[in-house]
């Protein structure tokens, strides 16, 4: 009798930028939690990245330097608290954060906003955003946004980082918690890093509705 083998899978691991402003980023992500927590085999890095460092003109001061920008990176730098240090609620934490923007156009900017997200998800939101005064999630945002930008020419959001290769996407269906749909979608985005690489951008002319 033949003895069973349990094959390992090893996961995928790639980088998906994200700014919670991007309705873009917003589908991307969510097809991403939608996969994962139906089993998807990636390694998946959440990569924050600053729309508004993108618009900065040159020459101007640089949001990570800007105190009058403060409030636009907030609820990013919370996301990021309850990443590195709450990670079982960030899947919750991070669709909340999209969806208070998109779904019910709340302003991030807002300090209720976000401590209604985290409280919803389970977390201590008081305790998150003491840890982003303290300045360590500024550092990681920066440096994340910078890195992109740098080693691959990142300039928008989602931009999914496979290797040494990088691609801006544009998703336009929402999972609707479809697990098996959104892993169809992903695979598909990263089945052209390894079997298109000559296809450099692929954009309909209209959209189906």
């Amino acid at each position: 009798m033949a003895s069973s083998v349990d094959y390992k899978v090893t996961p995928r691991t790639f980088s998906v930028t994200y700014d919670y402003r991007c309705p873009f980023a917003r589908n991307a992500h969510e097809h991403l939690v939608a996969a994962l927590r139906a089993g998807a085999p990636w390694d998946v890095e959440f990569a924050p990245f600053s729309l508004s460092q993108v618009h900065v003109e040159e020459g101007g001061i640089a949001v990570w330097d800007d105190p009058a920008k403060a409030a636009d990176l907030r609820a990013t730098e919370a996301g990021l608290v309850v990443r590195d240090t709450f990670p079982d609620h960030f899947f919750d934490v991070h669709l909340g954060l999209f969806s208070a923007r998109h779904d019910r156009s709340l302003d991030l900017r807002d300090e209720s906003v976000i401590r209604d997200v985290l409280a919803a998800a389970g977390v201590d939101a008081g305790e998150v955003l003491d840890i982003v005064a303290d300045g360590a999630p500024h550092d990681v945002y920066c440096k994340t946004h910078e890195a992109a930008v740098t080693d691959h020419q990142v300039f928008g959001v989602p931009t999914f980082i496979v290797d040494d290769a990088a691609a801006f996407v544009r998703i336009m269906t929402r999972p609707e918690s479809d697990g098996a749909m959104a892993r169809s979608t992903i695979d598909g985005v990263l089945a052209l890093f390894d079997e298109h690489p000559e296809l450099n951008e692929f954009k309909h002319t209209s959209i189906s509705r």
